[in-house]
């Protein structure tokens, strides 16, 4: 399967990535999308996540887990052992060359192997180093393992946001919280290059699946930072504005109003559901009147709304000037003609032929990214990267006597 040319404003930065599971791997497949040469360094027996729920302990052969397939996009995989001495020089000699190293490690472990920031900044001071964790790199529970459901959804606040305080937690999609944490951790290293060009010096870029969290969830954090009682943990009868609420048409299939001025949405919708007298009524005239009143003004709507199936309503909606939204599920989201227009999805060449993924949610008309590569195989460029950087054949069979490489 031949390979595009990298393409992408990040076209010539070089990035090594020493990372597992999805935040950080996911940085690097964004990254590499944008243009990066992404390099990431696999330890002998590879990433656990190429395994995860296949064979669990095992590493079958010709099966790969399609989310270590998507994150891991557009890069080369080299396989060393860090713990070995000569894997270790390797590793530097590759980080040499390097614009940006990319790691969600612990630190401790980084401390071991001599990857910590401190260590390679003082090495190779033009190095943009980015570290994603689970807490952040200072407090009490920096060494603390995390993954996205517990720093970010559980502990950051993320879940209850979207919750009653009756319901019990959900058990979310994966990778959610790795996901935002992976795009802001791209977004720094954007930002440390721009730097770099004014300082002529790299610095230590950092973000945490906690503190990502806390950044979704910022409008209830902000709304209790100016002494006032938080967003979310209401039902939806408790809202105060029944004009951006949830409602279910004839077929029992949500959708929202999307009222957020609701003084200007409330004739329109009076006149969809052919009610226009209600508009003067002083029950429902302001917004006021509607957040007093509003279980008995859902109530109505409730009725009202589940006269028609969501496409006549669309089409009531739309001629109104109603602002509104369908409730989607991922399989209707997926034929939704608008998404698909917007670029939520983007193809990729496999050994099994041509599928789909959802890339990074941005676009440059200048220097448009593209994905060039699926996923490698464990330590499938070992070779030829070493052979890059000026080793020969009989370095790489040393290296290989040595344990170094796979």
């Amino acid at each position: 399967m031949s390979e595009q040319a990298a393409s992408g404003p990040l076209r010539g930065i070089k990035v090594i990535e020493v990372a597992a599971w999805a935040a950080g791997p996911m940085a690097g497949g964004i990254l590499a999308d944008w243009g990066a040469d992404v390099i990431k360094i696999e330890p002998l027996d590879g990433d656990p996540y190429r395994a995860l729920n296949i064979q669990p302990g095992r590493r079958p052969e010709g099966l790969i887990n399609h989310n270590f397939f998507v994150a891991n996009r557009n890069k080369r995989s080299v396989a060393i052992d860090l713990k070995n001495q000569h894997g270790l020089k390797l590793a530097y000699d590759l980080i040499a060359r390097a614009d940006v190293f990319l790691t969600n490690v612990r630190r401790q472990a980084l401390e071991r192997l001599k990857l910590h920031y401190t260590h390679l900044h003082a090495m190779f001071p033009r190095l943009i180093y980015c570290h994603l964790t689970g807490y952040g790199i200072e407090g009490p529970d920096v060494d603390r393992p995390a993954y996205d459901i517990g720093a970010f959804f559980a502990r950051a606040g993320v879940g209850a946001t979207l919750l009653t305080e009756e319901a019990e937690p959900l058990m979310r999609t994966g990778a959610f919280g790795d996901y935002y944490t992976a795009f802001a951790a791209a977004s720094g290293v954007c930002a440390a290059l721009v730097g770099r060009q004014t300082t002529g010096e790299g610095q230590l870029v950092s973000t945490s699946l906690l503190r990502t969290g806390a950044f979704c969830v910022s409008h209830s954090f902000n709304q209790m930072m100016f002494g006032y009682p938080p967003s979310g943990q209401r039902s939806r009868t408790q809202s105060f504005n029944p004009m951006i609420s949830c409602y279910r048409d004839a077929n029992r299939k949500w959708f929202y109003l999307l009222g957020l001025q609701g003084d200007r949405i409330w004739p329109a919708v009076c006149r969809s559901i052919g009610r226009p007298e209600l508009e003067k009524d002083p029950r429902y005239d302001s917004l006021s009147a509607r957040a007093k009143n509003a279980a008995e003004l859902m109530a109505l709507l409730d009725q009202e709304f589940a006269k028609r199936p969501l496409a006549q309503w669309a089409e009531i909606f739309d001629r109104e000037g109603v602002w509104w939204s369908p409730v989607q599920n991922v399989q209707e989201a997926m034929k939704d003609p608008q998404m698909r227009a917007a670029g939520a999805f983007a193809k990729i060449n496999t050994p099994e032929g041509e599928r789909e993924i959802v890339p990074a949610p941005v676009d440059f008309s200048r220097t448009p990214w593209n994905i060039r590569s699926c996923s490698p195989e464990l330590g499938q460029h070992t070779e030829e990267v070493l052979l890059e950087m000026g080793y020969s054949w009989e370095d790489l069979a040393q290296f290989k006597e040595q344990g170094a490489i796979g």
